[in-house]
């Protein structure tokens, strides 16, 4: 689970950089001001959440059931949070309608904050 970690911590980190950057420049031309804000959200929370896991990765063992139910709610959670977006603020660009994915963000957020949650009972338990 460690080496998994830190895998999607590398492909979230390096992918963020990569879809910053598209978002600045190609989509800044084809997508309306409020798709684009929309398309960067997802770019920072999947760095944010890239950053938490790199870290993770390095500070924890995995070896507990808590610390491997955080590290999948963060991997899910970022996937669902993030993809869902992409896809949603550029919907009209790539000529599909994908308003069913509406109700996957705020799940993907949901497992987000799990693991957020999760965190912090791994520190309360462990600051003894």
């Amino acid at each position: 689970m460690k080496q998994l970690v830190l895998i999607m911590a590398s492909i979230y980190g390096g992918l963020s950089v990569i879809l910053g950057a598209m978002g600045a420049h190609a989509l800044k031309k084809v997508l309306t001001e409020a798709q684009l804000q929309s398309f960067e959200v997802g770019v920072k929370y999947q760095m944010y959440h890239a950053i938490v896991l790199l870290v993770l990765g390095f500070f924890l063992t995995f070896d507990t059931r808590l610390q491997t139910i955080m590290g999948w709610s963060y991997i899910i959670g970022t996937l669902l949070f993030s993809l869902s977006i992409y896809l949603l603020s550029t919907q009209s660009l790539l000529g599909l309608s994908l308003r069913f994915l509406g109700p996957i963000t705020p799940l993907g957020g949901l497992l987000l904050i799990v693991g957020w949650c999760l965190l912090l009972v791994h520190v309360i338990k462990n600051s003894h």
